[in-house]
């Protein structure tokens, strides 16, 4: 491996970890304890933010797609979200940053991304948290490199974290309890 890639490894933790900080700092002063809503069908369509996208890619090792964002890094839901509201803020925020975009934006969706699943929740700071399904979506600092799923199936900073596949179902491990109103594809339960 050149030193160059090394020297981009260690300075693309670092644009991370800043940005987690900047993040975390937002979510604290604006989010803590505090939900929002999805942007309704009645408001005007927000413009496509370039930065931010969503992909879905096979992982071997769970058999199946799952969303990542545009660097390639796993994409979470968070159990006690509920596919309500961003429940994880303050320090819970600083391990699992949630995907944003520019306040009245939308990211872009690749090959394999049900287009329709995408909305946001408005927070505030002036960012909006990414939505997939209904579920408010999240990184993990501990996937240091595209690809990775360490926070699959664990449950930690108060509930469960799952991958979540194209069709908006979170990848619940086998013997675990679904989530609360998500049947075992993603579907509302009666």
């Amino acid at each position: 491996m050149s030193s160059n890639a090394v020297r981009g490894t260690g300075s693309q933790r670092w644009y991370r970890c800043a940005r987690l900080a900047i993040i975390a700092t937002g979510l604290a002063i604006g989010v803590a304890g505090c939900g929002g809503a999805a942007h309704s069908a009645s408001q005007p369509a927000p413009s496509t933010d370039p930065t931010v996208a969503i992909h879905a890619v096979y992982m071997a090792p769970f058999h199946t797609k799952v969303l990542v964002d545009a660097a390639g890094y796993s994409l979470y839901v968070f159990g006690p979200d509920q596919r309500r509201a961003v429940a994880c803020t303050a320090t819970c925020a600083l391990s699992w940053p949630p995907l944003t975009v520019t306040a009245g934006s939308r990211p872009r969706t690749g090959a394999g991304v049900e287009a329709g699943l995408v909305g946001v929740m408005a927070v505030a700071g002036g960012t909006d948290v990414v939505t997939y399904d209904g579920w408010p979506l999240y990184t993990y600092v501990a996937d240091v490199s595209p690809g990775m799923a360490s926070g699959e199936g664990i449950n930690l900073n108060g509930g469960p974290w799952y991958l979540v596949r194209p069709d908006g179902s979170p990848l619940v491990p086998a013997g675990q309890p679904q989530l609360e109103g998500v049947a075992a594809h993603g579907t509302e339960r009666p």
